[in-house]
C-alpha cells in the first residue's frame, strides 16, 4: 500500500520579555489557556515555561499545512503581544540562561526532571518536528533507514542556534549538543524489520529503561503512536517560509525514497558512526561546511550537496505539489540559514538584544503586518 505522505508540523517557539529581550514565562500570562481557547490541541506548553509548540493537523499536502502553520504563527503572536511578550523562533535564546527558567506545573515534565536532573533543566532549546504518513511499519522502518543519510544536509538548511548563555559558541546548531546530554538521542541504529525495533522497544520497557516509546528522542523516529515518520533533528527555523520549504524538502525525501523502494531499487545504507560525523559537521559549520560524500569518499561543500539533493527529489516534486516550498530552498542557500543571519547581526551591532529584534522580526515575516510601533522592539 503506498503511504499518504502527509504532512504534520510542530514549532517551539520562545516567549520574550520586549524591555529585557530575555526570556520570560508565558504562564502568568494565560497564552496557553487563552491558546487552547483559540487553537485547541493545536498548541501546547513545553517543559519550561519560556516555550509554547504549536501543531498543524494532519495535512494532506504542504498547501494545506502552509494555510494552518502560518494561521497558528499568527495567533501565538498576537496573543503574546497581547500578554505583554513577542515570540521569536531560534534553536536556542542567544543569552537567555536555563537556571533562571522555571518548569513547567506539568507532572510528566516534572517526572522528567526528576529522572534526568540537571540535563532536563538545561535543556531549555526550540526544534522543529516534521511527521511524514506512512502507515505500513514495515515500510516505516526501511525509509527510516534510508533516510538517516540525508539528516546532516537537513539539518545544515535549519541549523540556527550559534548562541547560548551570552556567548558565540562557534558552532551553528549548539542546539544539537545541548540536546545530547538526553539519553537516546541523534542518529538510530539500522533497524533490519519492524519487528526488530518493537523487539528494542520492548526490552528498553522490559528493564525500566523508559515507560513507553515516546521516550525515545532520536533525530528521526517512527512515532509511537501516529502512523508517521518523524523527523526531529532541526532546529526551528526563523522564518515560517524556512519551516515550509524544510518540511517539503522532508516529505520529498521520504517520497522518493519510497519510490526507489517499490522499484526494489532501495539506497544505499551507511553505517550510523559515518552519518554522525556529517551531523557533526552540519552542527559545526552549518551551510558554510563541507559533508562526506561516502560512496566516492571526499569532501564536498554543503551547498553542492544540497543542489545534488534537490535534484533527486525532483521527479516527486510536482507528484507532491511543493515546487513553491521546494524553490526556497535556493533563498536560504542565497541569504544563510538562521545561525549565518543572527550571526552577521551580531558581527555588525555587538549587541545581542539586537539578534534577539531581529530573531522577533523574523519570526514575524510573511506572517504579520508590520507597523512601527514594532519596528524598534524596545525604546
Amino acid at each position: 500500500m503506498k503511504p499518504s505522505f502527509t504532512i504534520g508540523i510542530e514549532e517551539e517557539y520562545q516567549t520574550i520579555d520586549p524591555e529585557t529581550r530575555d526570556l520570560r514565562s508565558h504562564i502568568d500570562m494565560e497564552i496557553i489557556a487563552k491558546g487552547k481557547a483559540i487553537l485547541k490541541e493545536s498548541v501546547k506548553p513545553e517543559m519550561h515555561q519560556s516555550v509554547i509548540e504549536v501543531g498543524t493537523g494532519v495535512c494532506n499536502d504542504i498547501e494545506q499545512a502552509r494555510s494552518e502553520l502560518i494561521g497558528l504563527r499568527r495567533d501565538m503572536i498576537r496573543l503574546a503581544k497581547a500578554g505583554g511578550l513577542r515570540l521569536a523562533a531560534g534553536g536556542t535564546h542567544p543569552f537567555g540562561d536555563w537556571r533562571k527558567q522555571e518548569i513547567y506545573p506539568d507532572q510528566r515534565y516534572l517526572d522528567i526532571v526528576e529522572d534526568m536532573k540537571i540535563v532536563a533543566r538545561a535543556n531549555l532549546i526550540f526544534g522543529l518536528h516534521v511527521h511524514v504518513g506512512i502507515e505500513d511499519r514495515e515500510t516505516a522502518i526501511h525509509l527510516m533507514n534510508a533516510a538517516r543519510y540525508f539528516l546532516p544536509h537537513i539539518l545544515a538548511l535549519s541549523t540556527n542556534s550559534p548562541f547560548w548563555l551570552g556567548m558565540d559558541t562557534g558552532l551553528k546548531s549548539y542546539r544539537c549538543k545541548v540536546f545530547d546530554k538526553f539519553p537516546r538521542t541523534n542518529i538510530p541504529d539500522y533497524f533490519p524489520s519492524w519487528g526488530e525495533y518493537e523487539s528494542f522497544v520492548n526490552l528498553l520497557v522490559q528493564t525500566n529503561c523508559i515507560d513507553n516509546a515516546k521516550k525515545i528522542w532520536w533525530d528521526i523516529r517512527p512515532h509511537p503512536h501516529f502512523q508517521t515518520l518523524e523527523f526531529r533533528i532541526c532546529d526551528i527555523p526563523m522564518r515560517v517560509e524556512e519551516t515550509l520549504a524544510i518540511a517539503a524538502l522532508i516529505q520529498a525525501t521520504v517520497a522518493k525514497l519510497y519510490k526507489l523502494h517499490a522499484a526494489n531499487q532501495g539506497f544505499r545504507l551507511y553505517r550510523r558512526a559515518l552519518i554522525m560525523e556529517n551531523k557533526w559537521r552540519a552542527v559545526r559549520y552549518g551551510l558554510d561546511g563541507k559533508l562526506i560524500d561516502f560512496g566516492k569518499r571526499i569532501e564536498v561543500p554543503v551547498r553542492d550537496l544540497i543542489y545534488e539533493y534537490l535534484h533527486f527529489v525532483d521527479d516527486v516534486v510536482d507528484e507532491l505539489r511543493s515546487r513553491r516550498e521546494i524553490n526556497y530552498i535556493h533563498k536560504i542557500l542565497e541569504m544563510g540559514a538562521g545561525a549565518d543571519r543572527q550571526l552577521r547581526v551580531f558581527k555588525e551591532t555587538g549587541d545581542l538584544t539586537k539578534v534577539v529584534d531581529f530573531m522577533i522580526s523574523e519570526t514575524e515575516t510573511g506572517v504579520v503586518e508590520k507597523d512601527k510601533a514594532d519596528a524598534n522592539i524596545a525604546t
